[in-house]
């Protein structure tokens, strides 16, 4: 069996706890509960959760550093566990995808996010799969920050717990088959929705939504953004 590990990108502490910019981190928790796991200081920079899933063993990792330095995190989980990249899963926030829908995303560029260019210029490679998690883009110009450190609202968290349920399935997915079956599985997914659409008022899950407006980056200036 092979080892999947799955990092959930946020900022650590309480001030941070339910903000948009933590969906990663809210997922892991999720994620952890569910399969009745708790979460342990490990000797690197990251917190980490063990179990296995039908024999086949999982990490659930959320990093210490910072969004912004959560590539630090991911090397030492690479030197630790000895894992391919193509094994690392990584769950994140992502403001051009509305709330509640996902995208999920094979390989490729950091698509404007800090975590995301920070894990990709640390371990030199963008070969590993994602999770994005829509959290909108509804703020006004200059407002990124705020925004993403931000608590969701009520709707917004109604909207994140049904997302989770579908990415709950993409997850075990991608522990037991690797990527292949995060794809296939995601593939699936979306014809679900395709055949049975939301009624109206409601979000769909499709994972390709448009977006509510022009593409905006996630770049930050903080350390803590």
């Amino acid at each position: 069996m092979i080892l999947k590990i799955i990092v959930g990108l946020g900022n650590p502490g309480k001030k941070y706890l339910n903000t948009r910019h933590n969906a990663g981190f809210l997922f892991l928790d999720h994620f952890a509960v569910l399969n009745s796991l708790s979460f342990v200081p490990s000797k690197h920079r990251y917190y980490k959760a063990e179990g296995a899933l039908a024999g086949n063993p999982f990490v659930l990792v959320k990093p210490t550093t910072f969004v912004n330095l959560s590539g630090d995190a991911v090397i030492d989980v690479i030197d630790e566990y000895s894992v391919e990249v193509e094994d690392i899963l990584v769950v994140h926030d992502e403001i051009n995808i509305p709330s509640g829908t996902y995208k999920v995303k094979k390989s490729g560029s950091d698509g404007g996010h800090n975590g995301i260019y920070s894990i990709i210029y640390s371990i030199e490679n963008d070969s590993f799969p994602r999770i994005r998690i829509g959290i909108g883009n509804d703020f006004p110009q200059g407002g990124m920050a705020e925004f993403v450190l931000s608590p969701f609202s009520a709707d917004e968290s109604e909207k994140l717990n049904k997302v989770f349920e579908t990415c709950i399935e993409l997850t075990k997915e991608f522990i037991v088959s690797g990527v292949k079956g995060l794809l296939d599985t995601n593939s699936k997914l979306s014809k679900r929705v395709e055949n049975n659409p939301p009624e109206s008022g409601q979000e769909s899950l499709d994972t390709n939504s448009k977006l509510s407006k022009q593409d905006q980056t996630q770049k930050t200036i903080n350390p803590g953004d």
